[in-house]
């Protein structure tokens, strides 16, 4: 079904449209017709249709991220997207702010068209404001495969209003890693979002400098905040910088009728709750929601009495680490991890699969079935697999900044580390603690 650009009219496609026109129509805005009371926050209409239990579902018949530039494009909302570097708090800061406001982070389900297949999940949160409205902050943590999360991210952060970046202790190698594909797809001129927030959980020297090379680059407002530590430290900034666009943005309206976060006229409403609208909540100030933030990057080195901790947090510190995962080969699980993204549980789940087919094709070959040491080079990136000295049955996966080493110089540097576990290994038990 799709909908007529002069008039609210639902037509259907004629039989035999090509496939692009059944990709556009599936990937369209239909009207509400109804819904919760949150849906009188956003608008009259809305991305996907509401199923129940704080979920709306979008069926799509391209890749999900297609999907999502063609709903914004269409719809051309005013969001804010949390994104991570080097850590996951996106999805806890929603949740803190959702707590703090009484909702509830909701979810947006994309679907493949026909057969129904999840194929991303993405949360956000609708948080009230002081005109009535509501604005939307996703997390850019989506729940999907490598390449859709990758892509699902760009989009969600490159359409929005604001970016938000929370940012971990990353070395500065890391950091332009990172920062590398947005800093492209803002080139290309597929990426909208002028003003970006990078909010350090830890002390790092690294990042205003290379804030400054993206800004320059790309020509987007990015500046870093302050260190934060709670959600309320984030709340308030990301208050500030929102209604800063706001009212820059639309200089002859009143204050009143801007949608504006964290303000004095929102406080009211928070007081006076026969002034808010039906079914809506007023979000409490900054300072209602004193939960620390998870603690992250910074971290001190593990006790010697923790030499597999003590291991990965070494090799998380080398020159060109962006991940590292220690896990179980038969079943595939992390049991160890330092760095940033790939995260645990795909580093193991992929290098467990890996290390599976090559195992099964030296088996087949007559060769045996011992553990490989591995190296393979991609485009930006060196992936290495090799078992973990003095744990059978476990191995490692490590992803290396290609630019940023020499393969030769983090094998000599993983040899000591090596040493270092196996001599742990063979101290008796007492003398551990």
């Amino acid at each position: 079904m799709s909908q007529s650009s002069d008039r609210n009219v639902i037509t259907r496609p004629p039989a035999g449209a090509p496939g692009w026109e059944s990709t556009r129509v599936q990937t369209q805005v239909t009207p509400r017709l109804g819904g919760g009371p949150a849906d009188d926050d956003v608008g009259d209409i809305d991305i996907g249709r509401a199923v129940g239990n704080n979920t709306r579902e979008l069926f799509v018949a391209c890749e999900p991220a297609e999907a999502m530039v063609q709903q914004f494009d269409h719809l051309q909302p005013e969001f804010v997207a949390v994104s991570d570097l080097g850590v996951a708090a996106s999805r806890k800061l929603l949740a803190g702010i959702a707590a703090a406001s009484q909702r509830v982070v909701q979810k947006l389900v994309v679907r493949r068209n026909g057969a129904g297949t999840v194929l991303a999940t993405i949360e956000f949160v609708d948080c009230p404001t002081s005109n009535g409205k509501a604005v939307r902050l996703y997390s850019t943590e989506v729940d999907a495969d490598t390449h859709t999360r990758q892509s699902m991210a760009r989009v969600l952060l490159g359409r929005a209003r604001l970016g938000v970046v929370m940012v971990g202790d990353l070395p500065a190698h890391a950091l332009t890693s990172a920062l590398q594909p947005w800093r492209d797809t803002a080139l290309r001129g597929g990426w909208t979002c002028r003003r970006m927030l990078f909010m350090p959980l830890a002390a790092g020297v690294a990042l205003p400098g290379e804030i400054a090379r993206f800004r320059a680059a790309t020509a987007i407002e990015a500046t870093p905040t302050p260190q934060v530590g709670r959600p309320a430290d984030v709340w308030a900034q990301l208050c500030q910088a929102w209604n800063t666009l706001q009212q820059q943005s639309k200089p002859g309206v009143s204050p009143s009728a801007l949608p504006l976060l964290g303000s004095p006229n929102a406080a009211a409403a928070a007081a006076a709750p026969a002034a808010v609208a039906p079914g809506q909540r007023a979000m409490p100030s900054a300072a209602a929601s004193p939960t620390p933030m998870p603690v992250v990057g910074n971290t001190p080195a593990p006790p010697r009495d923790a030499p597999l901790e003590r291991y990965l947090h070494d090799l998380g510190q080398m020159t060109g680490v962006v991940s590292a995962c220690a896990f179980d080969i038969m079943t595939g699980r992390p049991v160890g991890h330092a760095g940033a993204r790939p995260g645990p549980d795909e580093l193991a789940r992929h290098g467990a699969a890996m290390l599976a087919s090559m195992m099964g094709a030296s088996r087949a070959m007559g060769m045996g079935a011992v553990v490989p040491e591995t190296a393979v080079t991609l485009g930006q990136h060196h992936l290495l697999l090799r078992p973990l000295p003095a744990h059978p049955g476990m191995a490692l996966h490590v992803v290396l900044d290609k630019p940023h080493v020499t393969l030769a110089l983090v094998q000599l540097q993983l040899r000591r580390l090596d040493d270092a576990l196996l001599a742990a290994a063979r101290q008796p038990p007492a003398t551990r603690f």
